[in-house]
């Protein structure tokens, strides 16, 4: 990997942009279609989870670890350090948690070093040993709570990097230590709301939203708790070229890599960063839909602009989100870039929109 994005974007992306039929309302459209199953939803929702942790993993921990001694460490706040990719999981998750869009998910394990990080019996526990058994088969299940239904699915949590291992062998808390890179140490747990019926499927919009509660609250995690940190405390800074500098990568690129790596996994799930001020053109708005998109959320953060397009049998649901800047790297990069066609960007000033596509029944 020695570019800053993998791809500028798939076949299917393109094909969608320039097909696409545009519902400029910002409520939710009325439509005959089904929707989105919810054990895709839940797919959708690991594959991001997975994305991210990756990049952080292998472009963040493994590289800057080997490169300039970063190391990650588990008191990552006191030590001037990078997080454990399982607490950036596990923070990111949180945030997400509180967002309001009714989906959580959370990380667990048999053997946690942290006891709130148990799994309940019952459908968590036999979750996490099915995983542990068959880490290629998730395991999905129903709850019903109160009156109302949720779709809940485990997908196994594999030690991803040598500081996963280290951590969790040497730890005194920790009730394994024979760990080796690659186990499964415990298992993701999603859960969707399904209403007072089980419900076999769930509105575009709610899974767009989902997906889009991932993205920003891993992007905060990164930007505030890595990037802002670090620099903060002079301890590695953000830059463009971070690949050739051993340098951090800027959030924005965190979020273009993800999506990358997303589509490198033909996932049918697709999300980009647009802007209509953008430093490099293939992440222009593409047509009308994009353009209007970008000046909706632009005046009106709050709401996600949202299009629908058929093509050929296949209907596919779209919603732009406003892209915030979110860190000083953010704004000084684009004011300072010499492509950049705007240079008076200010902290949390609205410098693009976030793209999320979703094919549909």
């Amino acid at each position: 990997m020695h570019t800053t994005s993998i791809k500028a974007s798939s076949l299917l992306s393109v094909i969608l942009f320039i097909l696409l039929i545009v519902s400029k309302s910002f409520a939710s459209p009325q439509t005959s279609e089904k929707g989105i199953p919810h054990r895709i939803a839940a797919e959708y929702i690991h594959d991001i989870i997975e994305s991210n942790r990756t990049i952080y993993s292998q472009f963040i921990v493994e590289r800057l670890g080997e490169a300039v001694g970063l190391q990650a460490t588990e008191n990552w706040e006191t030590s001037n350090t990078l997080m454990l990719p399982a607490q950036f999981l596990s923070l990111s998750s949180k945030i997400s948690n509180k967002r309001g869009t009714g989906m959580h998910y959370r990380l667990l394990s048999l053997w946690p070093i942290n006891k709130e990080n148990s799994p309940k019996p019952g459908f968590e526990k036999k979750g996490l040993e099915s995983v542990g058994n068959k880490p290629e088969k998730p395991h999905f299940g129903f709850e019903e709570r109160g009156g109302h239904w949720y779709f809940r699915a485990v997908y196994p949590d594999k030690a991803v990097t040598k500081a996963c291992v280290n951590c969790h062998n040497q730890h005194p808390k920790s009730p394994k230590s024979d760990f080796k890179l690659g186990d499964v140490m415990g298992g993701i747990v999603i859960t969707l709301p399904l209403g007072t019926e089980k419900k076999e499927f769930l509105p575009p919009e709610v899974v767009a939203d989902y997906v889009h509660s991932i993205l920003e609250s891993d992007r905060t995690v990164y930007a505030k708790h890595i990037v802002n940190r670090l620099q903060k405390n002079n301890v590695i800074s953000a830059t463009e070229n971070w690949w050739e500098e051993n340098t951090l990568l800027l959030p924005a690129q965190f979020l273009l890599n993800a999506s990358d790596l997303i589509r490198n996994h033909q996932s049918q799930l697709d999300f980009r960063l647009i802007s209509l001020w953008p430093i490099n053109k293939h992440n222009g708005a593409a047509n009308e839909f994009e353009r209007s998109g970008l000046e909706s959320v632009a005046h009106h953060p709050l709401r996600p602009y949202i299009g629908r397009l058929t093509l050929g049998e296949k209907k596919y649901f779209q919603a732009i989100y406003p892209d915030l800047a979110v860190t000083p790297a953010c704004v000084s990069c684009h004011n300072a870039h010499p492509n950049s066609p705007k240079h008076d960007f200010k902290l949390f000033d609205v410098m693009g929109g976030i793209v999320v596509t979703l094919p549909t029944q």
